[in-house]
């Protein structure tokens, strides 16, 4: 199932969306700007999980590269702004513009991007821990995304998301709950993060994180009840939509 667009109205301007959106797409554009510096640029600003778990690794010399401070923590930041492909940024921004919105709206400006900015984290955290030996750069908005799936399938879990079905040669225009297609593509994720557990690098795993998206998402399931906001007053545009 493909996203097109939700049924919520937003109270306010995601800005804070807007500008996540623009600073992925801006730093996509530098990285294809790049030409042949883009492998080390990745090896540089991407995760490599076996960067926390030993203190270095031996060169085919016999000599031993060390891990500085700053090759661990940089990255954790600044993977999550990078992607892999043209594909990998239009489908994260799509997920992003749908969902992203509407969260922001319940936690206010400073929050979200905190938030954000922790569902990362937590999704790098996942990925980190379940593959320990590869030394496999990892990028991607997804662990942060997946955050915000999280959250918005606990505060909308009724509203109505316009997705594209392809059957076959066909495709298909529904509209389901939040629930049904946030829901399959959690199962989705769950599924295919077990079925990889035994895979040693993401290179294997078919190129996914998959255990980013998990664990982002359950991060977002948990710290949405400390992010959102307490109590909000209705207005016209709740009214509009509780009609419709």
């Amino acid at each position: 199932m493909i996203p097109i667009k939700d049924d919520i109205p937003s109270r306010s301007y995601p800005i804070v969306n807007i500008a996540l959106i623009v600073m992925n797409v801006i730093a996509f554009f530098f990285e294809l700007a790049l030409g042949d510096s883009l492998e080390p640029f990745i090896k540089q600003f991407g995760v490599i999980p076996i960067r926390y778990f030993y203190e270095g690794i031996e060169n085919l010399d016999g000599t031993i590269t060390y891990f500085s401070t700053s090759e661990r923590i940089i990255p954790l930041f600044t993977s999550m702004f990078l992607h892999g492909g043209w594909l990998h940024l239009i489908g994260n921004m799509l997920y992003l513009y749908i969902f992203g919105d509407n969260v922001e709206d319940r936690m206010g400006h400073f929050r979200y991007i905190i938030f954000y900015i922790l569902c990362g984290l937590a999704g790098t955290f996942a990925h980190i821990i379940t593959n320990p030996d590869s030394e496999i750069p990892t990028i991607g908005a997804s662990g942060a995304i997946s955050g915000i799936l999280g959250a918005y399938l606990l505060l909308y879990p009724a509203a109505r998301i316009v997705v594209v079905l392809p059957i076959l040669f066909f495709w298909d225009i529904l509209k389901l709950p939040a629930l049904v297609v946030l829901g399959f593509w959690f199962v989705t994720q769950l599924t295919q993060g077990m079925l990889t557990l035994a895979v040693t690098t993401t290179a294997n795993a078919g190129g996914v994180a998959w255990w980013a998206h998990i664990g982002g998402f359950v991060f977002g399931m948990i710290a949405i009840n400390i992010f959102k906001k307490k109590s909000r007053k209705p207005t016209y545009r709740d009214l509009w939509w509780e009609l419709q």
